[in-house]
């Protein structure tokens, strides 16, 4: 029993990930040189050989050409181009055998395999989504994602056909970050997707950055596209949009009506213009407000006779 219990694996102990190293290669220019000389020097000595049979000679001239020619093949067969902004992956056996960054021409083992990947920085647009927000009203959002693939091995060996990878990955954390908040609140206090678009990405990037993580990948950054109210709601959420703003600008009235109205009362004090009463001050705080919050143009009146009456 404690055998097996000490021979069984831990379910916590995390699997072996494989990482990007440097493949052993060797210059190809060089390698290019020999080869195509073996397989000239091949090519005369067979030539020489078939012209001179029969005999020992011509024989070993022939397995001399042979050897040559599949030297310079093997040679030639294992030259392997890399381009800027691209790596190439050396596969042999199955097993991982390096990656090769530097721009040139370089010569790796012949029976490997070299698996292209693209190092250049790639968009990647999510197509527009329509989920609820964190109060539950439906929105469409979109967002772009900028990438580029930062460890080749894990590119390759981690997941399966890491562009599809990186794309389903990005359109969930925008699912997720959409209804994780409310598309506008008057909470000062809480974040919104409308009035904190800068908070709100940097933890979108974070969040497609976890996702991405085992793939190798480094997000570069991320930002919103597209983010209005669904179609069924959007004249609904303008018209309360409308009212919110008219309610903000008649405040705004008010408040400088009601100061403009205390400052007149008080300099009229001050200064002993006129003496008024509880009830007059009241009356003409009446038209003070009436006059500054009308929203048409108010008729001036003169009083020809006396203030009381």
């Amino acid at each position: 029993m404690d055998t097996q219990a000490s021979a069984a694996p831990d379910p916590e102990q995390p699997d072996r990930q494989v990482t990007e190293y440097q493949a052993w290669s060797l210059p190809g220019v060089q390698v290019l040189v020999l080869s195509g000389a073996a397989l000239l020097l091949g090519v005369a000595l067979l030539i020489t050989g078939i012209m001179l049979s029969p005999g020992a000679g011509p024989v070993t001239l022939i397995v001399i050409a042979a050897s040559l020619l599949i030297a310079g093949e093997l040679g030639a067969h294992g030259l392997t181009s890399v381009v800027a902004g691209e790596a190439r992956v050396v596969q042999l056996f199955g097993r991982y055998r390096g990656t090769i960054r530097a721009p040139g021409l370089h010569w790796v083992n012949p029976l490997a395999r070299r698996r292209r990947v693209s190092t250049r920085i790639r968009n990647h647009e999510t197509a527009a989504a329509k989920v609820n927000d964190a109060d539950g009203n439906p929105i469409e959002i979109a967002a772009v994602v900028v990438w580029r693939v930062e460890d080749t091995a894990r590119a390759i060996y981690a997941v399966d056909a890491f562009a599809k990878f990186v794309a389903t990955q990005a359109e969930t954390a925008v699912r997720r970050i959409a209804t994780s908040y409310a598309y506008e609140t008057h909470d000062s206090g809480e974040l919104s997707l409308r009035a904190n678009a800068d908070e709100i990405t940097e933890r979108l990037s974070a969040e497609i950055a976890d996702r991405v993580a085992p793939a190798g990948v480094h997000i570069i950054e991320s930002r919103l596209t597209r983010l209005s109210y669904a179609a069924e709601i959007a004249q609904a959420m303008l018209r309360r949009q409308a009212a919110a703003a008219v309610v903000g600008a008649r405040l705004r009235i008010v408040e400088g009506a009601v100061g403009m109205v205390k400052l007149a009362l008080t300099q009229l004090e001050e200064q002993g213009v006129v003496e008024l009463d509880e009830e007059r001050k009241a009356a003409m705080v009446s038209n003070l407000l009436v006059v500054l919050c009308s929203e048409q143009a108010t008729q001036q009146v003169v009083n020809t006779g006396s203030l009381y009456q």
